[in-house]
Parts: structure tokens; C-alpha cells; sequence
């Protein structure tokens, strides 16, 4: 079978799979409790995936084994017969946005041949981004904010006042905002999602140029899958706050703590990348139930072709 064929049918069933997963955390939105909310949705992600025919592989998930019953790093998904598949998840990105009924949370994944994607602990990432149409090199996670606002505008062709920055609202990135403003960038903060955050500086619509800070590794590898298929640039470094993280990492294969990912790094092949909106977004709808039916929207991306696909599908309750 081609690795087009490949793609295209596990592609289609992984849209029944982040499906399945929204509709569980959706049945607990605005209830308050995140960790309910997200347990949901792992498991529901993880009865679909072992019905996919493939011998699959959790490269990013919930966690490492001793932390998460299911969907762990290296855990084995699928039927056992079919293509070798790695696979980056988030059952539920945007606990707290589910557990209060706020907008923008989603079920997501992506997947890639065999040892293709990063196979990164859960620890911390440092991360840039933007999107199409740029000279390679033009933002660097070596730079400042300020310098790379700077930049990227020059590369623009417009004031670094016109170049607008989505960055997560935590007091961790206090220094990055700042920096951002001292040239006179705008901030755009966002509460969670940041995989959603990188996905907008790809779409001109959204108003958002750049995706800057720290926040969580598996977010990383599946912001990177989605601009492996659309377009655009980016750089990670994983974050270790202890030596415990860092046995972690060893313990995956990573030898040199202090790389910076290109992301070509993050992802080496080609790709899927799939979301289906639990709460209504930017990115995409909620979400939506009735006495009989209920519906959904995903997003399908594929790099081999660059197509996007956005599926509206409701069935019966």
C-alpha cells in the first residue's frame, strides 16, 4: 500500500476517533471538573483508536506509563494488522475551557510513519511560530521577542505596531510580553489551547503573525504536525525543571537536552493532523447536541498533499 493510501485511510478513520472523544468531554462541559472532563475523552479516544487497523504507537500522550493507565507514551493502539503508525494526542486540549464552558477546547491528534515524530517526554516546550510565506530563518527562538518582532515585520513589509503576538496568559510569560510591547507589538492572550494559538498565524483572517512561550511538549509536536501540512515555520526547545524531567527524557532517547527543534526535527515525514471542536472556537465549532441528533466539526489536515478538509457530521443521539 502507498504511504498516499496510508495516509488517506487512517486519515478518515482518525476523524471518527478525535469525534468520539470530543462528544464524551462534551457531556461534561461547564461542570466543573477538568479531570472528569478529560478522562472522558481518553477514553473514548483510546476504545476508537483499537478499532483502527494499524499497529500504532503513543509518541506524545497523557503521559508516561506510571503517570497515565491509558493512552501512555508508548502505548500500542490499534487492531495489531495494518501500517506502523506514531501518534501525538490530546484527548482534551483546554481542560479548564471544557470545565467552564468556555470556547476553543479540542480533541486532536496527529500521526506519522514509524519513528517519525519526536518522541518527547511530558515535560515543558519553548516554542515559536509563524506561517507561510516567509525566507527561512526570518524568527529564531534564540532571539528576543522584541528582535524577532522586529524582524518578522521587516520581513512584512510593515510597523513591528502592525505585528501581532499570541501568547498564553500565565505570569511565566510576563517578560516575553513585555518585550513584545517594548517595540510596540500587540499581545493577544490567550487562556488555553495553545495549538489552536499556532495554528492562527497561518491564517491571515485571525490576525495573529506569531506564536511565542512555554507550554506543554505534546501541544508542541501536534502544533508542528498541522504546520508541517499548511505551511509555515517554527522552533522548540524542551524546558526541564528538574533532574527527574530529565531522567525522563533520557529514558526516551533524548541525549542532547539543550537541542533546538526545527520543525523539521519535530516531525521528519509526512503527516495527519486532526481536531474536532468541543466548544465553539475560532478553529473550529462545538460541539452540538439535540433530542435526536448530535454534530460535529473536524479539520483534516494531510502533508502530502497539503489538503484541508473541515467535516460536518451528525448522527443519531
Amino acid at each position: 500500500m502507498s504511504e498516499a493510501k496510508i495516509h488517506q485511510t487512517i486519515a478518515d478513520a482518525m476523524i471518527r476517533v478525535t469525534e468520539a472523544a470530543a462528544i464524551a468531554a462534551f457531556d461534561l462541559a461547564g461542570r466543573g471538573d477538568e479531570k472528569e472532563a478529560d478522562q472522558a475523552a481518553v477514553d473514548a479516544m483510546r476504545t476508537s483508536l483499537n478499532q483502527v487497523a494499524m499497529q500504532g504507537r503513543i509518541v506524545i500522550g497523557e503521559g508516561e506509563r506510571d503517570e497515565a493507565p491509558m493512552l501512555y507514551i508508548g502505548e500500542e493502539v490499534g487492531t495489531g494488522v495494518g501500517p506502523e503508525i506514531d501518534i501525538a494526542l490530546d484527548p482534551l486540549e483546554g481542560t479548564t475551557l471544557t470545565a467552564k464552558a468556555m470556547g476553543n477546547a479540542l480533541a486532536v491528534l496527529a500521526l506519522a510513519p514509524r519513528g517519525t515524530m519526536l518522541f518527547s517526554p511530558d515535560v515543558y516546550m519553548d516554542k515559536i511560530a509563524i506561517g507561510p510565506g516567509y525566507s527561512a530563518g526570518v524568527v529564531s527562538l534564540d532571539a528576543s521577542p522584541a528582535e524577532n518582532v522586529e524582524a518578522l515585520a521587516k520581513a512584512k513589509g510593515v510597523s513591528p505596531r502592525d505585528i501581532s503576538v499570541c501568547i498564553l496568559d500565565r505570569p511565566r510569560h510576563q517578560n516575553i510580553i513585555d518585550s513584545v510591547r517594548s517595540v510596540g507589538g500587540r499581545v493577544v492572550m490567550i487562556m488555553d489551547g495553545d495549538i489552536a494559538g499556532v495554528i492562527n498565524t497561518t491564517d491571515p483572517s485571525t490576525g495573529v503573525d506569531m506564536y511565542l512561550g512555554l507550554g506543554g511538549a505534546p501541544e508542541g509536536v501536534l502544533a508542528a504536525s498541522a504546520l508541517k501540512c499548511i505551511g509555515g515555520q517554527m522552533e522548540a526547545r524542551l524546558v526541564f525543571r528538574n533532574d527527574e524531567e530529565k531522567s525522563r527524557a533520557k529514558r526516551v532517547g533524548i541525549t542532547d537536552l539543550n537541542k533546538l527543534y526545527t520543525l523539521e526535527d519535530l516531525v521528519t515525514c509526512e503527516t495527519v493532523f486532526c481536531a474536532t471542536g468541543v466548544t465553539k472556537g475560532g478553529l473550529l465549532d462545538g460541539v452540538s447536541k439535540s433530542s435526536r441528533f448530535v454534530e460535529t466539526e473536524t479539520m483534516i489536515m494531510t502533508s502530502i498533499d497539503g489538503s484541508i478538509r473541515r467535516v460536518r457530521t451528525r448522527r443519531p443521539v
